[in-house]
């Protein structure tokens, strides 16, 4: 015991050593340019006990307004860059993809077994693999062919609600909704309406996900190697807890329905899905080796989990329970939304997408929902492959660069605009659609060459279900036993992954017995 404390003290103490030098030395560059501004940093720790860890755009966010759209920080020796505003966002990571699409190399995404996500992959011939196989199913296009599976997982979404209005069950029923749809299009899997295996999984995977991934812990982990020995019941380290249940997931989640459709394919019952779509290719195509097909196989695999896992946490479910929450803190906007909505479709037919262009305020609604508590605030960082220069500021390689999405989509000068649910801001003066009078939705979706593969999908679904739930349904605030209003203060969870609003009371009753009728007639 005696030589492990002593072996466990030296080794801190050099890793001290090291890194009290890193911070010091590293930081200096041969181009003899300062870094951009930022805050004053501590020997070793640098800005460390700058952040807010739970809610570190927050503190971002206020460094735009004390140093700029382009902010130097350090933590634990690594240099990292945060990007503050929409026209700095556009000259690096959108003009200078080239040298901005890397991912921070943080040990833990490999402990955890989650280094294979395309979100996670650097910028490799892999990636661009991956993302080819996104782009045949998930591009503009080709997502757009899924409208009518987008409405009718939304119509049994809305049914789903009428049988079970009870608002503790309705981050279950957008879950299983986010869930079933993704599968459909991804496998071609019909899950079930609760309990599903493959959905359950995949929600305790992205629960796991959403805990490791906060660069600062991931940089601590990196920056003391011992780290990686201490045992869960360490202080600060239970996540490690998870490890052994995160490795069984992993394969579960990429194997599992991956092997479904393949059984489905030939068997000759397989649906139009992306995978089954993939499979069919290979058997048709004679011409690849045994070897090649192997791995597009096992690209396939990741590219398909991928979709699983991120639209299903990140771009469906937490959207809408956002939107939820808005239409019941602001009633006056989700009146004028059912009014146009009557008004274009009529008191009876259930909306579908032809409607959508003459839909501008419902548009709008959509485009609110994405920038007002954006849940993704910091989306994923990306890292320099080489060094760079921008406007007289040295950038240097192995920097990881957070793009402040959170700050980009609340520019106005007054923070109280900011913070309302507003659609007219995305309106013009004659009641148009118009994303070009205000920041629109994009610094959502990530940036440049990592812009999501998933958007086009993530933004169709979305509309379908809020389109559908403003027709039928009315959401409002639930009231006590007293019959006095329940007020709701509109928390939303911290992290710096993915965020969405914490449990709140409503009332979700039906708004229309003839739409109502209508659907359920075409269930």
């Amino acid at each position: 015991m005696l030589d492990l404390a002593v072996y466990i003290v030296g080794a801190v103490s050099l890793a001290t050593v090291l890194l009290i030098w890193i911070s010091l030395y590293s930081s200096t560059n041969v181009s003899g340019l300062p870094f951009p501004p930022g805050p004053p940093q501590l020997p070793l720790l640098g800005n460390l006990l700058d952040i807010n860890t739970a809610e570190p755009w927050t503190t971002y966010t206020a460094w735009r307004e004390k140093y700029g759209e382009i902010v130097y920080s350090r933590l634990l020796g690594q240099d990292y860059i945060i990007i503050n505003s929409a026209r700095v966002a556009k000259a690096l990571l959108d003009q200078r993809s080239s040298k901005y699409s890397g991912r921070p190399v943080f040990s833990i995404k490999k402990n955890f077994s989650v280094d294979w996500m395309t979100g996670f992959l650097d910028y490799t011939d892999e990636l661009k693999l991956h993302r080819k196989l996104f782009h045949q199913t998930l591009r503009s296009e080709a997502a757009a062919k899924y409208q009518d599976l987008y409405l009718r997982k939304a119509r049994e979404l809305v049914s789903n609600i009428l049988v079970n209005s009870d608002d503790t069950k309705l981050r279950d029923h957008l879950k299983t909704f986010a869930g079933s749809l993704v599968m459909a299009v991804t496998y071609g899997y019909e899950a079930a309406l609760e309990n599903d295996p493959f959905v359950t999984r995949v929600s305790e995977l992205t629960d796991i996900i959403n805990v490791l991934a906060r660069p600062e812990r991931a940089a601590l982990v990196d920056a003391f190697p011992i780290l990686h020995y201490l045992p869960a019941w360490f202080p600060g380290f239970g996540f490690k807890r998870l490890i052994p249940r995160c490795h069984r997931l992993v394969q579960e989640v990429r194997n599992a329905p991956f092997e479904y459709t393949r059984e489905e394919v030939a068997n000759g019952t397989a649906s139009h899905s992306m995978v089954s779509d993939f499979l069919q290719n290979q058997m048709d195509n004679g011409e690849n080796s045994s070897e090649k097909k192997a791995d597009l196989e096992r690209a396939m695999k990741a590219t398909a989990a991928s979709v699983f896992v991120g639209v299903f946490s990140i771009c469906t479910s937490s959207t809408l329970l956002t939107f939820m929450l808005a239409m019941v803190l602001y009633p006056r906007v989700q009146e004028r939304a059912c009014a146009e909505i009557d008004a274009v479709v009529g008191s009876s037919r259930l909306p579908n997408f032809d409607d959508r262009p003459s839909l501008p305020y419902v548009e709008a609604v959509l485009r609110e929902v994405i920038r007002w508590h954006s849940i993704s605030p910091l989306g994923l960082p990306h890292a320099t492959t080489t060094s760079d220069t921008f406007e007289g500021y040295y950038i240097p390689k192995g920097a990881i660069i957070i793009g402040n999405a959170w700050a980009l989509s609340h520019t106005s000068s007054d923070p109280n605009d900011d913070a309302q649910f507003n659609p007219d801001r995305y309106l013009s003066t004659d009641g148009k659609y118009s994303p070009a009078t205000a920041f629109t939705a994009d610094p959502a979706f990530g940036f440049g060459r990592r812009i999501c593969p998933g958007r086009f999908f993530a933004e169709g679904s979305a509309w379908a279900a809020i389109v559908t739930v403003l027709s039928v349904l009315r959401i409002g605030k639930a009231r006590d036993a007293q019959g006095k209003e329940i007020e709701v203060k509109g928390d939303f969870t911290t992290g710096a992954s993915a965020i969405h609003p914490v449990h709140f009371r409503c009332s979700i009753t039906s708004g229309s017995p003839e739409k109502e009728s209508s659907l359920r007639m075409g269930l």
